[in-house]
């Protein structure tokens, strides 16, 4: 069932069913899973890279899914295959709230052009961002050109979506003045467009002033890049107005910063920010599984509650007894 040689030669086919058996594997936590699940990356990333990564993340309430669902059917009729991966590690019970925007986006879901899947639940942001980073990876070589990657909880997930895509969507509410307050400035300095969505009917004059006050407010910022400038754009996902001009902007985007050589740095630091995030990983999975440790860590944290020992000085002893251990050493 996990013979990577023959999953691998699957997904260079374009076969759903193998793309969705790899990504399995890829969640996977069992060791001869990982295992099997990195041969078959080895095997695949010669044929990746070739897509445009977008990130989108978006204020509750801002209709990301149908916004998503909108750009997607764009996008596959403009010749394009797009698949849609999400990073929620806030979800431990539900499965990620992805698993509902499947089924609000039926007609993108529908399309064989599409591929949308869910993020694993109940993990850490480290785990499911490397879930994530190696999903995306798998859907390129099934030929999939345009990858969109949803944050879909909170905190630092827009960062690690940040640090897998070429381009970052902020999607907003219309509002501006007292609502801009509200949105962390971080969010907002990681952002290549904002969109502010829900431009119609009532909304529309509200939108428009809010596309105003965000534009206003990031002249107030130091820009990323010297060839980029922020824009602000309106959409209505439900009346796809505006839809187009966003997809023109990613394509420009693309185009403006793949010349400068930024989107190849950007990818070659996100690779290598990637290696030291699986050596972190990789380190304290390690750490906890040590049995030496498993022994000590009650008593340690005990004193540690206590008062009778600083946490400084308790992951001092807890490391130097894992660099001691035969396990650490093997």
């Amino acid at each position: 069932m996990h013979d990577p040689i023959a999953l691998a030669q699957g997904v260079l086919a374009g076969q759903r069913r193998a793309l969705a058996r790899a990504i399995t594997l890829i969640e996977s936590t069992r060791d001869d899973h990982r295992a099997a699940a990195d041969a078959l990356m080895e095997q695949i990333l010669p044929h990746t890279g070739k897509s445009v990564r977008v990130g989108i993340s978006g204020v509750p309430g801002v209709g990301k899914s149908t916004f998503i669902e909108s750009f997607g059917l764009h996008v596959i009729e403009q010749g394009h295959r797009m698949a849609v991966l999400a990073v929620d590690p806030s979800s431990p019970r539900s499965g990620g709230s992805i698993l509902g925007d499947k089924t609000r986006m039926e007609m993108l879901s529908r399309d064989e052009r599409a591929f949308i899947r869910p993020s694993p639940s109940g993990c850490t942001l480290g785990g499911v961002a490397r879930r994530t980073r190696e999903a995306l990876l798998v859907c390129e070589a099934a030929g999939f050109d345009v990858i969109v990657v949803e944050t879909v909880g909170v905190g630092q997930s827009e960062t690690a979506v940040a640090d897998m895509v070429d381009m970052f969507l902020l999607l907003l509410v219309p509002g501006g003045g007292d609502e801009l307050q509200g949105i962390k400035k971080g969010i907002v300095e990681i952002a290549d467009a904002i969109v502010v969505n829900k431009a119609d009917g009532d909304l529309a004059a509200a939108a428009m002033r809010a596309a105003r006050d965000y534009q206003n407010a990031l002249h107030l910022l130091s820009p990323a890049s010297t060839h980029w400038t922020v824009p602000v754009l309106r959409t209505s996902a439900i009346t796809h107005s505006g839809i187009p001009e966003v997809w023109e902007t990613v394509e420009k985007y693309r185009q403006v910063m793949g010349n400068a050589g930024e989107i190849a740095t950007r990818r070659t630091a996100q690779s290598q920010a990637w290696m030291w995030n699986e050596v972190a990983e990789n380190l304290m999975l390690r750490f906890r599984g040590n049995h030496r440790i498993a022994n000590m860590l009650g008593e340690v944290e005990g004193r540690v509650a206590g008062g009778g020992m600083t946490p400084t000085a308790a992951a001092q002893y807890l490391l130097n007894a894992f660099l001691d251990s035969d396990a650490a050493k093997g």
